[in-house]
């Protein structure tokens, strides 16, 4: 039992930068107290003590803001973040290494006995907000982004966003890898979202480094046949761009 407190508290440690100490975690995570409740809970469901241990699932509600039903079956170093309003239905199964945020429902969509509730795999993170319903499986390694509704499975190391949730991809074209190669350069993240993201916003700022992209490499090509017409052309440097001029972008968005 304490080893595997122990291991809960390191996960937190290294999901969460603002923990600071065991003591601070032990005492002021209710994301951690509600898992505590919930093994508590779930050995006396599984011993046949099934009032009880809705009764303490009830209590841990109260105390922590955060439902887990006792016939749940958990993995080991979940985490929730935050936790407030955070409900986890009866057939539900998580694997090792879940995240979930604030907010986020892992329900049914049917009111018949059995499997009505998702299954999610090893290393899933779950935005704030997210709606997962239904007895399909989340593969592992997703992630569902904040305030999306799904209701279809999702395939291993797939990101999905919308309602209804949708899997977004990638760009590994060589035009996308050149854009993020700029966005690195100036110092643009995208506001703190991946650029799986449809944030409107985002996409608007990358159109503009596209066309900053085509200018460059127009200019570039430019400066070669003025060297090749005259020897003496030298290029002047680039000016320098301070990503602190980019700080009240963030901010704003933020």
């Amino acid at each position: 039992m304490f080893d595997r407190l122990r291991e809960d508290i390191a996960s937190v440690f290294h999901r969460d930068p603002a923990a600071r100490n065991t003591f601070e975690v032990l005492t002021n995570y209710p994301g951690l107290h509600a898992l505590l409740f919930y093994r508590l809970a779930h050995s006396l469901w599984c011993r046949g003590f099934k009032w009880l241990a809705r009764t303490i699932s009830t209590v841990a509600r109260w105390l922590t803001g955060i439902e887990i039903h006792p016939g749940a079956v958990i993995g080991r170093r979940f985490f929730i973040d935050h936790g407030m309003g955070v409900v986890i239905g009866e057939t539900t199964v998580i694997g090792n290494d879940v995240t979930l945020y604030q907010g986020v429902t892992l329900g049914g969509t049917s009111w018949n006995k059995g499997k009505r509730h998702p299954t999610l795999g090893d290393g899933v993170v779950v935005g704030a907000g997210a709606k997962i319903l239904g007895p399909f499986e989340v593969g592992a390694r997703a992630k569902i982004g904040s305030n999306s509704v799904v209701t279809k499975a999702v395939p291993e190391d797939a990101t999905v966003v919308g309602i209804p949730g949708r899997v977004i991809k990638r760009d590994d074209s060589a035009e996308g890898e050149k854009r993020r190669k700029m966005e690195k350069r100036m110092g643009f993240d995208a506001y703190g979202v991946t650029e799986e993201m449809p944030d409107p916003i985002a996409r608007s700022v990358r159109s503009l480094l596209d066309h900053m992209q085509v200018v460059d490499d127009r200019i570039d090509n430019m400066c070669k046949a003025l060297k090749r017409v005259d020897k003496e052309y030298r290029n002047g440097a680039m000016p320098h761009i301070d990503e602190e001029d980019f700080d009240c972008v963030r901010d704003d968005k933020d």
